[in-house]
């Protein structure tokens, strides 16, 4: 069986559990750069989680009913002049029996198909309050059933958020999302590592950029799974630095964050090394109080441990060895009471990966079971429900953190960035570094997926002399 299968057939059951109905998940649309040229195509994370199908202008419906499910795709039909022009198409024939669909019709059918489909379910599944066409949509398709209410037909009367499930779903890898990702990892590593035999004194940031490029899709990755950061010097000290146009100056560290996308799956890696190939004595100091934090969070990235506790574990080791070079003063606990340290380490350790860099589910613990977030599909309801999120509970939520569980995957991305100013001891200032690895969560602790590229100082002072 596909995993797209098994996936569908999950999301049915969960569906059944909690009384059945119909779900939809559209595809990402095409998206226009300028004038007759589109942005490269990327799929919609959820609705290629189920479906693993790669066109856009399409559709995945699930009706999940007592004991029973369909799985029915909605694409685009063979059209031989458009495939002359933009490639290949698979239409809804070879579709169906290439990812495993039940059925599978023209995308142009939708809105007459939808009311058929939803006449007489309980409930609808959607992406709640993401878009304002789609919501209109849905009412389109609920009114055209509700206009047969005297032939005893009835409209859903309660709409849940789909992605309250999938992110779920999505939280924990299956063994073929794994095996995706390790090799995702395994092409990133490798173009760190040739991003730093290339980087000398004189190149621009720009360069050493096209030799992570060249070297991602030299093997295969289909895109950058994000904008990629080489920053040099001062630059470093700017979190989501973009420019990547500065000279590379002798003594200056260079950071670089940057990973690929391998088949929908991002992979996500930081290393910061000396652009002359030896770090100096300051930069050294601050880039082992980093490494040491870093260990401190691998050691606490383990099953039954809460999603907090690599970040606390970081901190300790950050906030003391800020106090030891003297960029603060006072006790560890006061420093970390204060938040004192945020001046020079103002993020989280880690987050969620997967499909998307920042990927989906939730930090903290979650609360109700989605369906208890429904929306009345009553004549006059909205659906404006807020949709499930990414980002991590208030901290007044009263939520405990998530407890990291086998087949998770998250970062574990500590750093040190210390803008210059007349307070900060002059050796440190304008350095900014950051160490970032992949850890998927095992049964005993956790795998640095991306371990093959080099992080301690020997070994990047020995693989940039070779």
């Amino acid at each position: 069986m596909l995993p797209f299968d098994t996936r569908r057939h999950r999301l049915a059951e969960t569906m059944r559990a909690h009384g059945g109905g119909v779900a939809i998940a559209f595809t990402a649309p095409e998206v226009a750069r300028n004038r007759d040229s589109e942005y490269p195509y990327r799929w919609d994370s959820y609705f290629y989680y189920l479906t693993g199908f790669p066109e856009p202008e399409a559709a995945v419906v699930l009706v999940a009913d007592g004991a029973s499910s369909e799985s029915i795709l909605f694409c685009r039909e063979k059209n031989e002049e458009r495939e002359i022009w933009d490639g290949f198409r698979f239409g809804p024939g070879a579709a169906r029996e290439r990812f495993g669909f039940d059925r599978s019709l023209p995308f142009s059918n939708l809105d007459d198909e939808l009311p058929k489909l939803l006449a007489d379910r309980p409930a609808l599944w959607y992406a709640l309050g993401s878009d304002e066409a789609l919501d209109a949509r849905v009412h389109r398709w609920l009114g055209a059933v509700r206009a047969q209410a005297r032939a005893g037909v009835a409209a859903p009367a309660q709409a849940f958020d789909l992605r309250a499930i999938l992110d779920e779903m999505r939280l924990v890898k299956d063994e073929h999302e794994i095996a995706t990702m390790r090799r995702a990892a395994q092409i990133s590593a490798a173009a760190h590592v040739r991003a730093m035999r290339a980087t000398r004194p004189g190149c621009h940031e720009y360069e050493i950029e096209a030799e992570l490029l060249h070297e991602f899709r030299r093997n295969g990755s289909q895109f950058p799974a994000y904008g990629s950061i080489v920053a040099s010097g001062r630059n470093a000290c700017v979190l989501h630095y973009r420019g990547n146009d500065a000279r590379l100056a002798d003594g200056e560290l260079l950071l670089i964050d940057a990973g690929c996308e391998l088949d929908g799956y991002a992979s996500d890696i930081t290393r910061t090394f000396p652009v002359s190939g030896r770090f100096s004595g300051p930069q050294r100091a601050l880039y082992e109080i980093v490494l040491e934090a870093q260990r401190a969070a691998i050691d606490a990235t383990r099953p039954g441990a809460r999603f907090v506790e690599p970040h606390d574990a970081a901190v300790r080791v950050l906030a003391q060895g800020m106090i030891d070079c003297g960029l603060l003063a006072g006790s560890l606990d006061g420093v970390i009471e204060s938040g004192a340290y945020k001046r020079f380490y103002m993020h989280r350790t880690g987050h969620w990966l997967g499909m998307d860099v920042h990927d989906c589910g939730d930090y903290r613990e979650p609360g109700a079971p989605a369906p208890a977030a429904a929306a009345s599909l009553g004549a006059d309801a909205t659906t404006a429900v807020p949709a499930a999120g990414t980002q991590a509970a208030p901290a007044d939520s009263g939520k405990p953190w998530r407890v990291l569980a086998p087949g998770m995957v998250l970062t574990v991305e500590p750093g040190i960035y210390v803008r210059a100013a007349d307070d900060v001891p002059a050796p440190y200032r304008d350095i900014g570094i950051r160490i970032e690895d992949d850890a998927l969560v095992t049964a005993s602790g956790c795998e640095i997926i991306t371990a093959d590229a080099p992080k301690r100082v020997d070994d990047i002072e020995a693989l940039m002399r070779g």
